[in-house]
């Protein structure tokens, strides 16, 4: 017979005898009913990332935001060093207004931040630009430049303090061509002048490494394409270098702002405690440690000057990424 026959002329295949179901194995039988399936376990609680947060948070509270608030209500009172003091309001900022070694100060480190940014910002963009050329020798160099940078600024001070002095190195090679021993260290002008070098000196190396980072990513291409076209090595650098790394500039010039407001140990070093001839050489960070420090120490009053140190830097920081923005928006 044929595996197929047909009906009403369609053909059906034939189906063989229908099987048993296999009897379930013992291990089956013993089984019980299928189990559902199970949930995940929770391995941590909600709050378990913020207490791997709670270390920094810890940090970040007791060492900067307790110490912040704690200045600026110390501000609005007469304490002292050894006395608790009490709340007197404004009084510590209306005799800021009066103080004439306040505007001094004042006046000292705004004229640091016009003599130290420029050249911070300019000379370790040069620096990098040499130093980030593939020639025999050019790594020692780089390390020649960064040493100032990871040398101690006391130590720093001190070797420039000896070299400028009155019987020092450079007033020695003065002195060897004709020029009369200049007063680098009592003259209030140039004791200013001397520091600023310093503090020059000892941050083109930092600056110089932020510069060498950003000029890597500016692309060949650019200077390739700028060359062809007939620019010179200066045209090159305002239109290509220039604008790749403004950024940069920008981050150089707040960061060596900043610092330069609040210089300490250059000025305190050269000028000694007193700020200089009668103190005309003082800043306000040194106002702030001639002030506050001491049995006697002003507590408060040093507070209220760091409160300004304050808004004047916050002020400084916006000033620059301002200007930045617009010169981006233009």
């Amino acid at each position: 017979m044929s595996d197929t026959s047909t009906r009403s002329g369609e053909p059906v295949a034939k189906t063989g005898p229908a099987t048993a179901p296999s009897p379930p194995t013992p291990a089956a039988a013993h089984a019980g009913p299928a189990s559902p399936k199970r949930r995940g376990i929770r391995t941590h609680l909600p709050s378990t990332p913020w207490l791997f947060l709670l270390p920094g948070f810890s940090i970040i509270g007791g060492f900067v935001l307790f110490p912040f608030f704690s200045t600026v209500s110390s501000s609005f009172t007469d304490q002292r060093t050894l006395i608790a003091g009490k709340w007197v309001g404004g009084a510590n900022y209306q005799e800021l207004w009066q103080d004439e070694m306040f505007w001094t100060a004042l006046r000292n480190s705004l004229l640091y931040i016009v003599g130290v940014v420029p050249p911070l910002v300019i000379l370790p963009l040069l620096l990098a630009m040499l130093v980030q050329r593939y020639l025999p020798g050019i790594s020692f160099f780089r390390s020649a430049f960064y040493t100032p940078v990871v040398a101690s600024v006391v130590v720093v001070g001190l070797i420039w303090v000896w070299m400028l002095d009155d019987r020092g190195l450079v007033n020695a090679v003065l002195g060897a061509i004709g020029i009369g021993p200049v007063a680098f260290l009592s003259d209030r002008w140039l004791l200013l002048i001397s520091a600023m070098l310093v503090t020059v000196w000892k941050g083109l190396g930092y600056y110089m490494i932020i510069y060498m980072a950003s000029l890597g990513n500016v692309p060949k291409e650019l200077h390739e394409a700028a060359a062809v076209d007939g620019a010179g090595a200066i045209r090159r650098f305002f239109t290509v270098t220039v604008p790749a790394v403004r950024s940069t500039m920008v981050l150089v010039a707040a960061l060596s702002s900043v610092n330069a407001f609040k210089v300490f140990s250059e000025v305190y070093l050269m000028a000694g405690p007193n700020g200089g001839p009668g103190g005309e050489d003082t800043t306000l960070v040194m106002l702030i440690k001639q002030v506050g420090t001491g049995l006697s120490g002003r507590v408060g009053y040093a507070s209220a000057i760091s409160v300004v140190v304050f808004v004047i830097t916050l002020g400084l920081m916006l000033l620059v990424l301002k200007a930045d923005k617009k010169e981006g928006d233009a």
